[in-house]
């Protein structure tokens, strides 16, 4: 079997691609733990000084696999200590540059991970979810605190609560990405900024992006919210909508 993370570096950006396009890229318990290894490891390492994040396939991710969200319901002990903590715990205290490349579909933690993005690019025809209301369960990866801060409260809070499906060209306008290019494009277009970032001083890319984020506050919010995640997995309204998803 391909391994479910593909890890490869070259002039100063360590490059992690998604490589489970079977599943659509859905992430689950061994993809979470080797992106958070890779990008702890990348702080520690000089040769490091970029991450760029995308995927293989037609599609970015379809969000959380489902039985790691069953297995994550019956679980005991902090949220923090689950795999999918420990990346968006990496996520919010990586001192690199966070660079996303996305094509087709970003569900879910596809589109919530984004947000701690510096730069982002997407495809033409990217399009991001959170469908967290309609499946009886709340925001999770910091997005409750991070959406309303890019897009503002009443865009945000429209989005969370109706869950439609935002084309790359809104995204653009709201300020959620950097950039949308042909998928054609894509690819190099996320490789030539991460490159661009990697011949800056290091010291001072930590520096400037360690004054623009508050990483303590931002993980405080995340185990509250995963908290409160977990205990909204055993509702009835999840219940229901897992069961509809599981159906044969």
């Amino acid at each position: 079997m391909s391994e479910p993370v593909l890890i490869t570096s070259s002039k100063g950006v360590l490059h992690l691609t998604l490589n489970r396009p079977h599943k659509k890229n859905a992430l689950n318990h061994a993809m979470y733990a080797a992106l958070a290894d890779a990008i702890d490891g990348a702080t520690a390492n000089d040769d490091h000084r970029v991450v760029l994040i995308d995927a293989a396939g037609d599609d970015f991710c379809a969000g959380n696999d489902i039985a790691d969200f069953v297995a994550l319901a019956q679980s005991a002990g902090s949220v923090a200590e689950r795999p999918v903590f420990r990346f968006l715990k990496a996520l919010t205290y990586c001192a690199r540059p966070l660079v996303f490349a996305v094509q087709g579909q970003a569900v879910g933690v596809g589109t919530t991970m984004l947000l701690h993005g510096d730069l982002v690019y997407l495809s033409d025809d990217a399009r991001l979810s959170l469908p967290f209301l309609k499946l009886g369960l709340t925001p999770e990866g910091g997005s409750s605190h991070l959406l309303p801060a890019r897009i503002g409260h009443a865009r945000a809070f429209e989005w969370l609560a109706f869950g439609q499906a935002l084309p790359a060209a809104d995204a653009l306008n709201m300020g959620v990405c950097n950039a949308v290019t042909p998928r054609d494009d894509l690819s190099n277009r996320a490789q030539l900024a991460a490159e661009r970032l990697a011949a800056l001083s290091p010291e001072a890319l930590r520096q400037a992006k360690g004054l623009m984020r508050d990483p303590d506050a931002l993980w405080a919010q995340i185990v509250r919210e995963g908290e409160i995640f977990r205990a909204r997995l055993n509702s009835p309204e999840a219940a229901q909508a897992f069961a509809a998803f599981l159906k044969p």
